[in-house]
């Protein structure tokens, strides 16, 4: 390696650690964020060495740890279910779409994409969901709207289906006998693991984080996402430490409300950062291939 490759390589990892140091360092200051005593976070700022450290705001999370289990499992299960169904959905939808001997094909995708131009507002898919369909109040409500399926990840599936799986393959299999839905089966999802990791992980990263549907659909406690519930507790202490009339007694005045929010968030993206490695090296392939237009 001559001098000015050497140069290259050392400049090279030089900014990949200061890249991966910028990512990494809002994640660090975040955790210590929230070991901090709130009033050194209301005097000082937030800090990565505090002067004084409190662990105020994850015993109130455990005090509130029964409600919040169970949000875990709601949403836990949430994500398992929505995941694997929006995947199957997804797919079937794209693979046809990758058929260039579809009927009306190029129609259908048309509409797949106007979906990713307009929608029909608030009120009206309220309306829709709670009148016509009538999940609220139900595990569905956490499923379907917004979240159950994404003109975006259709058409990047469809994209890979296209321009990876090869044609003869395809064409081998119909004339050995295997009809259109084995040859989906059996052929074009085991060789596309890459793009159901990516849109696994898309789709993951959406029902894990998802409150608006809780927030609007969903009244039983029984059925509050984590998400749901971490929200309320914080709206409950914001109110209780801004009400003159209730915030006078000193414990109230203990309440961590800056410290709590950062628990929170550390607690909400955890199991995400267990997750995400065994998903990463699906990602980039996944992502880049779908992407590329056929």
């Amino acid at each position: 390696m001559d001098h000015e490759n050497r140069g290259w390589h050392w400049m090279s990892h030089i900014i990949m650690i200061l890249l991966s140091l910028a990512c990494i360092l809002p994640l660090v200051l975040l955790f210590m964020a929230s070991i901090t005593d709130e009033q050194t976070i209301v005097a000082n700022g937030y800090s990565f060495f505090p002067s004084q450290y409190s662990m105020n705001a994850y015993e109130y999370i455990w005090q509130q740890s029964g409600q919040i289990f169970h949000a875990y499992g709601v949403t836990i299960l949430t994500t398992i279910v929505g995941t694997a169904a929006s995947l199957i959905i997804t797919s079937l939808l794209a693979y046809p779409l990758s058929r260039r001997d579809l009927p009306g094909g190029q129609t259908l995708a048309f509409l797949v994409f106007f979906t990713l131009l307009f929608n029909g507002g608030l009120v009206p898919t309220y309306m829709v969901y709670t009148q016509m369909i009538d999940i609220r109040d139900s595990f569905l409500a956490l499923l379907i709207p917004w979240l159950l399926m994404n003109g975006f990840n259709v058409l990047l599936m469809r994209t890979f289906f296209a321009t990876t799986i090869p044609g003869a393959v395809l064409e081998s299999a119909n004339i050995d006998g295997a009809d259109e839905f084995r040859i989906y089966w059996k052929i074009v999802l085991p060789l596309s693991m890459p793009i159901m990791a990516t849109i696994g992980m898309f789709q993951g990263l959406a029902y894990w984080n998802d409150w608006n549907n809780g927030l609007i659909f969903v009244y039983d406690p029984d059925l509050f996402s984590l998400q749901n519930v971490l929200n309320r507790i914080m709206n409950n202490i914001q109110f209780l430490t801004s009400n003159s009339n209730i915030s006078s007694s000193a414990a109230l005045k203990q309440l961590p409300s800056e410290t709590f929010r950062m628990a929170i968030a550390v607690i909400g993206i955890v199991p995400i950062l267990i997750a995400y490695p065994f998903f990463q090296k699906y990602f980039v392939k996944g992502i880049t291939i779908g992407a590329v237009k056929g």
